[in-house]
């Protein structure tokens, strides 16, 4: 199901209903602008590339959105947490909120998650998940057995 970094293939995942999965609120999964990528840590310019390929048809603003918070989200999986890292994005329809786009980092560390405003790598660090908060409708994380998904819906234009 992965897409490994530097293929232009990408995994669509099928239409299903979700808000039982952890996510705040239900919505309705689409069936676009789905990716699945196994990060490797050493190229997170790779995801931000492959971001921008699929999302070449929408606004210039909301592309940069989705690469901030995919970048943050995939570096803390990197610096913070253990293999297998995945990163997913996929399309939803809230029925108060419109279409968001859902950006999913997982990762085989469930018992740490992330601080906003606090990293334990470097007093001068911490402010990604600041960012993360302001640009999406919502964030959070759930666990999923020996997972740990960080999330954040950012509303599409």
């Amino acid at each position: 199901m992965d897409t490994a970094i530097g293929s232009h293939e990408a995994t669509t995942i099928a239409n299903d209903e979700r808000g039982a999965d952890g996510h705040a609120d239900e919505g309705r999964t689409t069936g676009q602008v789905e990716i699945e990528i196994s990060l490797h840590c050493d190229n997170l310019a790779s995801v931000r590339e492959r971001i921008g390929e699929a999302l070449r048809r929408h606004e210039e603003d909301f592309v940069h959105d989705v690469r901030l918070v995919a970048t943050e989200l995939a570096s803390n999986a990197c610096d913070h947490a253990d293999d297998p890292r995945h990163l997913l994005l996929r399309r939803e329809i809230h029925p108060d909120r419109g279409p968001e786009l859902v950006v999913e980092a997982r990762d085989a560390t469930p018992d740490r998650v992330p601080v906003v405003g606090f990293s334990s790598i470097s007093p001068d660090r911490g402010n990604g998940m600041k960012m993360v908060r302001t640009i999406c409708n919502d964030w959070g994380v759930r666990q999923e057995g020996d997972r740990k998904v960080v999330w954040g819906r950012i509303p599409m234009p």
